[in-house]
C-alpha cells in the first residue's frame, strides 16, 4: 500500500484518528494518536515526533527527539475504538541522521531480513510462532518492603470444584487435562472463536485455535506462517487482539510464561523455514526428509541456544518454566516428532514445502522481533560454519538414565544465567550490523538491573514457609 492509498483508505473509512505504533526495546507497543487531518503523504514519510527518553532502553534525555515514520504496508481498522482509527506501525529513526535507530526491535528485524539476502542462502524467512496463553477471571498482585501477594483465579480452575458458585457446576479441567475436551469442561471456546475473527479482521491469517493443557483457561491460537518482519507486526497485533477481546468481555488475557504452580507454563514453540526464489532450502534427503544446509541450520540453533534465551526467554519468570526433568524442552537436542527435544522436525505432512524446524524452547514474553532475528541469525550461522547438530536423540528425553542425560547440553536455568551466555556468545548477532554491540550491552544492562537484580533482592513468600521458623 502506497502513502496514497492510505489516504484513499482513510477517506472511504471515515478515519477521524490516526493512531501511530511502534515497539519498545522490551517488547510493548506504544502508541500516540494524532487527527486525520495531520495525515499527508508527506508527513506518512517524514514521520511524527516523540521523546525518545521516555520510553524504556532507549534515549538519554539529552538526546530525546526522534521520530517514528509510518510503514503504509502496515495501515488496519483498530477493531475496538469508538472513534474510527486507522493504526500504522511505524519505524523509528533519528531525527538529525535520518537513519534507522539502531536500539529499535522492527529495525533490528529489518536488517536481519535483508543479512539473509545478502549470504545469499535464501530470500526469505519464514516464521510461525505458536504463542500460548492464560485466560483469567481475576488477578491481584502487591509489593511492598513488608509483604507481597499474587492470586490469580478462573471460572475452570480445578481448585475452584468446592466454591460455591450458586450453583457450581462443575467440569473444571484437572491439571495437566485442559487439551482438549469439548465444551462445558471447555469454557472459552466462544471467546477464542471471537479471537479468531478479530485477528482476521486486522488482516492476522490464523490456523487453528484450541484450549492447552493446564487447568484455568490455558488456550493457544496459531498464526499462519509469515516472513520475519511480518509475523514481529502479527505477534504485536496478536497480543493486543487477544488481551482486549477479553478485556471486553470481562476478563483478561497474560502471556506470562508461568502464572500457576503445579501445572503447565506457556511456550510459543516457533517454526522456522528458509526459501529461496520460491523454493524450501531445509527440505532434502537426509534424516527427516532434511537437507545439509537444514541440519546446519538445527546445529547453529543448538550451539548458540543458551545466548538465544536471553531474548527468546527473556524474564525471570520464564525459567520457572525451564526446568529439567519437567515439561519444557530444556535438552539441546533434536529429534523428529519427539516433543521432547529443543528443537523438532514436524512430520505431519511429507511435502518438501512443508520442511521447517521447530524450536521449543521460547516462550510468548519476548519481543517477537528480537527473538526471530536472534534464531535467524544463529541458524544462518550454522548454515555458513556447517556447523553438524550430530545425532539425532528420538528417545524420550526425560526417560533416559542420569548417565545419558548427563551429556545432553541444556537451556539456561535462570535469566541471569542466559544473559551470561549472551555475554560470552554473541559475535553472530553482530554479523552484518544486525544487532549491535550497543543494543546486546543495554539488553544485558537492563535486564541485569531491572530485573534479575530487582527479583534477587525481594523475599520470595515461600520462603516464610521455609525459613521463619529457624
Amino acid at each position: 500500500m502506497t502513502p496514497r492509498q492510505v489516504l484513499d483508505m482513510a477517506s472511504e473509512k471515515g478515519i477521524k484518528v490516526v493512531d501511530l505504533r511502534f515497539v519498545d526495546f522490551l517488547g510493548l507497543w506504544q502508541h500516540f494518536s494524532v487527527p486525520i487531518c495531520e495525515l499527508s503523504e508527506a508527513s506518512i514519510e517524514g514521520g511524527f515526533g516523540f521523546d525518545g527518553s521516555s520510553i524504556r532502553g532507549w534515549q538519554p534525555i539529552n538526546a530525546s527527539d526522534m521520530l517514528v515514520v509510518p510503514d503504509p504496508s502496515t495501515a488496519q481498522i483498530d477493531p475496538f475504538m469508538q472513534i474510527p482509527t486507522l493504526v500504522l506501525i511505524g519505524d523509528v529513526i533519528d531525527p538529525i541522521t535520518r537513519k534507522p535507530y539502531s536500539r529499535a526491535p522492527r529495525n533490528i528485524a529489518k536488517k536481519a531480513e535483508a543479512y539473509l539476502k545478502n549470504t545469499g542462502i535464501g530470500d526469505t524467512a519464514y516464521f510461525g510462532p505458536e504463542a500460548e496463553f492464560f485466560i483469567f477471571d481475576d488477578v491481584r498482585f502487591d509489593n511492598s518492603s513488608n509483604g507481597c501477594f499474587y492470586e490469580v483465579d478462573s471460572l475452570e480452575g480445578i481448585w475452584n470444584t468446592g466454591r460455591d458458585e450458586c450453583p457450581n457446576l462443575g467440569y473444571k479441567p484437572r491439571h495437566k487435562e485442559g487439551y482438549f475436551p469439548v465444551p462445558p469442561m471447555d469454557k472459552f471456546q466462544d471467546l477464542r472463536s471471537e479471537m479468531l475473527t478479530t485477528l482476521q479482521q486486522v488482516g492476522v491469517d490464523v490456523e487453528c485455535q484450541h484450549h492447552e493443557v493446564a487447568t484455568a483457561g490455558q488456550a493457544e491460537i496459531d498464526m499462519r506462517f509469515k516472513p520475519l518482519v511480518k509475523m514481529g507486526d502479527n505477534l504485536m497485533w496478536f497480543k493486543y487482539v487477544l488481551k482486549n477481546v477479553a478485556y471486553r468481555n470481562g476478563r483478561t488475557v497474560t502471556f506470562m510464561p508461568k502464572p500457576l504452580f503445579g501445572d503447565n507454563g506457556s511456550g510459543m514453540h516457533t517454526h522456522i523455514s528458509i526459501w529461496k526464489d520460491g523454493q524450501p532450502v531445509f527440505s532434502g534427503n537426509k534424516y527427516a526428509g532434511f537437507s545439509d544446509i537444514g541440519l546446519y541450520s538445527i546445529g547453529g540453533i543448538l550451539k548458540h541456544c543458551r545466548a538465544i534465551c536471553a531474548f527468546s526467554n527473556p524474564s525471570t519468570n520464564s525459567y520457572k518454566r525451564l526446568v529439567p526433568g519437567f515439561e519444557a524442552p530444556v535438552n539441546l537436542a533434536y529429534s523428529s516428532r519427539n516433543r521432547s527435544a529443543a528443537v523438532r522436525i514436524p512430520m505431519y505432512f511429507p511435502s518438501p514445502g512443508a520442511k521447517r524446524l521447530e524450536f521449543r524452547t521460547p516462550d510468548p514474553s519476548c519481543n517477537g522481533y528480537l527473538a526471530f532475528s536472534a534464531m535467524l541469525m544463529a541458524i544462518l550461522d550454522g548454515i555458513e560454519n556447517k556447523i553438524d547438530p550430530g545425532e539425532p536423540l528420538d528417545k524420550d528425553i526425560y526417560g533416559l538414565p542420569p548417565e545419558e542425560l548427563a551429556s545432553i547440553p541444556s537451556a539456561p536455568g535462570s535469566l541471569e544465567e542466559a544473559i551470561e551466555a549472551l555475554k560470552e556468545d554473541h559475535e553472530f548477532l553482530l554479523k552484518g550490523d544486525v544487532f549491535t554491540q550497543d543494543v546486546i550491552d543495554m539488553w544485558i544492562d537492563y535486564k541485569t538491573e531491572h530485573e534479575i537484580n530487582a527479583v534477587r533482592l525481594r523475599p520470595h513468600p515461600y520462603e516464610f514457609y521455609l525459613y521463619f521458623d529457624v
